[in-house]
């Protein structure tokens, strides 16, 4: 390309690499192309093709269009030469000439998708050209993803916040060997991420968040701690989005997925049998993570506390009446072997929840438990059961055992409810939730919502 029209060509470049419908193409002109069945093919609309024309010297150049619409030519050379241009069909006479002496020759018509042809002729003088041709072409489709097809169209009404790659990053999981990441809200723990999570998917992966509200807070937070290819928060606030093709599509590519902390209850309104909830499911299934703190963890066991237009529950009220209107427990959402009997409790110690977690145990069927979890406090759970603690409070879990006795669960009176086993870990200690073997510390609990000194042990934690 003639360094005297770089200005000119390198701004219509520029131009053309800022659309989001065509590439810009640069080639150069190649002899001999004296004839039509000569002509230089152009592979690409936007392309600008750098020429010489002399006495006797005729360049031919063609190029296909795939939909009808506009083809604009453009040429431009030296002010002291006049060249022209003439575009022709497949057959007949030119249906558009630059056959002026203007600098650059310009024209533009609208034409049928077809074969066509481009002829530059020299009228007077000699030397460099840069032809332009852009005509239309339907658009380059994203790129496969990973098995998961092209990137659907992102709802107009989703909002999101994306960091890092919008590709997926292709992660190398094991099918069969998910995990589930249980955070109790407050502060998160660094070291669940960076000594779990990342050692589990690996680095370079893409990482999902999911909210009903809130903002991008995460992004940044994961994008580091994970060395993540992606961070993509999904703000997902009605049925429609939570079963659009985009946001499942997001979740089934991603290696972990991340459920903020917000109202459970929304949560299963918005997403419960949904795409969302399928797509959530594959991640598992493939053997990525699934976590979540907060309502996030809530929403991770077999069974759910859902405050669906009730207050949130309390022990100091739930104690006096084992149906009190606060207690509301739904199926939930996401299917994990592990904690298939399993409901979920945060905030634990923070709001004294030690006496609601008991009275909702004993609404679950035999052989159910509750995991609970101190804020600033973990279990990462293992498809073969390993759960491990990190953070700075405790988890609990509780069951019945042999000597439990259910003395008074019934409606409309207090709950007096013996001898329920509970288990105490603390950081780096862990539990096989297959098994039940674990490091930590038991102890023997009882309610007996008669009393307002209602726990035996006093202090229960």
């Amino acid at each position: 390309m003639n360094n005297k029209n770089y200005f000119i060509v390198a701004s219509l470049l520029l131009g053309f690499s800022l659309s989001h419908t065509a590439y810009a193409c640069t080639s150069t002109e190649s002899e001999p192309n004296d004839l039509e069945s000569q002509a230089n093919v152009i592979d690409c609309a936007n392309t600008t093709l750098a020429g010489s024309s002399k006495r006797g010297d005729i360049d031919w150049f063609s190029f296909s269009t795939s939909e009808n619409g506009e083809i604009s030519i453009r040429l431009d050379h030296d002010s002291r030469d006049d060249f022209d241009w003439a575009l022709f069909g497949e057959t007949g006479n030119a249906i558009l000439t630059g056959e002026t002496s203007n600098v650059p020759e310009l024209g533009s018509i609208t034409a049928a998708a077809g074969n066509y042809y481009v002829k530059v002729t020299r009228y007077s003088g000699r030397g460099w050209y840069d032809l332009t041709v852009n005509y239309p072409t339907e658009p380059t489709p994203p790129a496969e993803d990973c098995g998961y097809g092209f990137t659907p169209a992102i709802p107009s009404d989703l909002t999101y916040w994306q960091t890092g790659n919008a590709n997926d990053a292709c992660g190398a999981l094991t099918s069969g060997q998910g995990a589930t990441l249980l955070m109790g809200g407050g502060t998160d723990v660094d070291s669940a991420f960076t000594g779990r999570v990342l050692p589990h998917i690996g680095n370079n992966q893409d990482v999902v968040i999911l909210r009903t509200s809130g903002s991008d807070g995460y992004n940044d937070y994961l994008s580091g701690l994970l060395n993540a290819d992606s961070v993509n928060t999904l703000l997902v606030d009605s049925r429609t989005l939570a079963n659009s093709d985009y946001v499942a599509w997001t979740i089934k590519s991603a290696e972990f997925v991340f459920i903020a902390g917000g109202d459970q209850a929304d949560y299963l309104n918005q997403w419960h049998n949904t795409q969302l909830q399928d797509a959530l499911q594959h991640v598992y299934d493939k053997g990525g993570v699934i976590g979540g703190t907060s309502a996030g963890m809530a929403l991770l066991g077999g069974s759910v506390y859902d405050p669906d237009g009730i207050l949130g529950a309390i022990s100091d009220e739930v104690v006096t009446d084992f149906c009190h209107d606060t207690i509301n427990i739904s199926q939930g959402m996401f299917s994990n072997n592990l904690l298939a009997n399993t409901l979920t409790d945060t905030h634990f110690a923070e709001r004294d929840r030690l006496a609601r977690s008991v009275v909702f145990l004993g609404h679950l069927a035999a052989g159910s438990n509750v995991i609970a979890a101190d804020e600033n406090t973990s279990l990462y759970v293992k498809s073969n059961g390993e759960s491990l603690v990190d953070g700075s409070g405790a988890v609990y879990i509780f069951k019945e055992t042999a000597t439990t006795e259910r003395q008074q669960l019934s409606c409309n009176a207090p709950v007096i409810y013996n001898n329920i086993e509970r288990l105490k870990l603390i950081a780096n200690q862990q539990i096989n939730l297959n098994t039940g073997s674990h490091n930590g510390e038991t102890l023997s609990v009882s309610i007996d919502g008669t009393s307002n000194r209602y726990y035996s042990p006093l202090n229960p934690y």
